[in-house]
């Protein structure tokens, strides 16, 4: 524990619990707007979600590499291990996906855990080899192409109709690459693009080395009263500039994973994490930290089991769904009838379903720290 930043385990808690909120609702047709994402361009609470964990895991990866090299490890074997667990991640979203209608002919390929994995890859050999103004390049450099493909490579729609520079739903570039390359393997909703496509992972990778910027700010030698104001200021700044961007570039928008949207929630990330790492690892006082360190457990129970709360919450929402007690109700429907039958609005009873689905989870973490079982891969 004392080789770790609690701050950035709680970030990650904190991330966990709020996806597994807005991912498990009684009924997807009652919710609150915040608790859904965007239709389209704009953002809610749920669009920092995915974002985040694309911070964590490139402030997680800075840190722990940037140690490993310092114990002396070869840059090498660290690619590789790094690489083998990417691929393990991608492999684990796979089979996620995979799960109930066991189809490689329907099987999605992109998702979440995919675009983690590959962007984890990715950024392996420019974290390791790369200082961080060639870190910051790199990024400026992917928001840069991604932006001009996107505005000036012409391209079909799913009908055989040409558009340049379009951000309407299946007729941008990604779209029609992920057609092209991944076709009848979409989001089954879209069927014609994916919100996890191929050519958005470029500004994913932007905001996952802002991650890895952010762990090197924190291992550096400066005074701990500098790196959260260098944080805030980081993070005041990328708010401002993703919003010049959604004005005078394009719209902040999930789906696309616009720069817009990437800058911008990359500024949040900074802001919230800094609060996180004010409190648990930078406030002067210990006495203080060791107090806020306790409130601070419950998130550091799903913070520190991220991506086995991750993949157990996937598949136990796919066993709820799709284990049928008779022809006409699912497991999921036995369980949400006693909240419904209560005197609420749609939407509480809705919520009230994802705050014990969350519960249920926690009480899954609780269980694994209270055994000191961390399970990693």
């Amino acid at each position: 524990m004392k080789q770790r930043l609690l701050s950035l385990d709680a970030f990650r808690g904190f991330t966990i619990a709020a996806m597994l909120l807005v991912n498990n609702p009684g009924d997807w047709a009652h919710l609150y707007p915040s608790l859904a994402h965007a239709k389209w361009h704009g953002w809610t609470f749920t669009d920092w979600v995915f974002p985040f964990f694309v911070f964590i895991c490139g402030n997680s990866m800075s840190i722990s590499l940037t140690r490993r090299i310092e114990l002396g490890d070869e840059k090498l074997l660290l690619l590789r291990q790094t690489a083998r667990r990417a691929l393990l991640i991608i492999a684990l979203g796979l089979l996620l996906n995979f799960i109930p209608s066991f189809s490689l002919s329907e099987l999605r390929i992109p998702g979440v855990l995919q675009r983690l994995g590959l962007c984890t890859l990715l950024a392996a050999p420019i974290v390791l080899w790369c200082g961080w103004r060639a870190q910051l390049w790199w990024a400026v450099g992917l928001l840069v192409g991604y932006s001009l493909i996107q505005l000036y490579v012409p391209v079909p729609d799913a009908q055989g109709i040409w558009h340049r520079g379009s951000l309407l739903p299946g007729e941008d570039v990604g779209a029609w690459l992920d057609r092209a390359l991944l076709d009848g393997h979409l989001w089954q909703h879209s069927k014609t693009w994916d919100p996890e496509g191929l050519l958005s992972t470029l500004p994913a990778l932007a905001g996952l080395l802002a991650g890895a910027l952010t762990g090197q700010w924190l291992l550096s030698k400066r005074e701990p009263s500098e790196k959260p104001q260098g944080l805030m200021v980081a993070g005041l700044a990328c708010l401002g500039l993703g919003e010049l961007l959604n004005v005078w570039l394009m719209p902040i928008n999930k789906s696309l994973w616009t720069p817009s949207y990437a800058v911008a929630m990359t500024g949040w990330a900074l802001l919230i994490f800094v609060v996180f790492y004010w409190l648990l690892d930078a406030m002067p006082s210990a006495r203080w930290r060791s107090c806020l360190s306790r409130g601070a457990r419950p998130l550091l129970m799903l913070g520190m089991n991220a991506l086995f709360i991750f993949t157990l919450s996937g598949l136990l929402a796919k066993l709820l769904g799709h284990w049928q007690l008779s022809k006409a109700q699912t497991l999921k429907a036995w369980l949400y009838g006693p909240i419904l039958a209560l005197e609420m609005r749609p939407e509480n009873a809705s919520l009230l379903y994802a705050l014990a689905f969350t519960a249920v989870l926690w009480l899954m973490a609780w269980a694994l720290w209270a055994r000191r079982c961390f399970i990693k891969i």
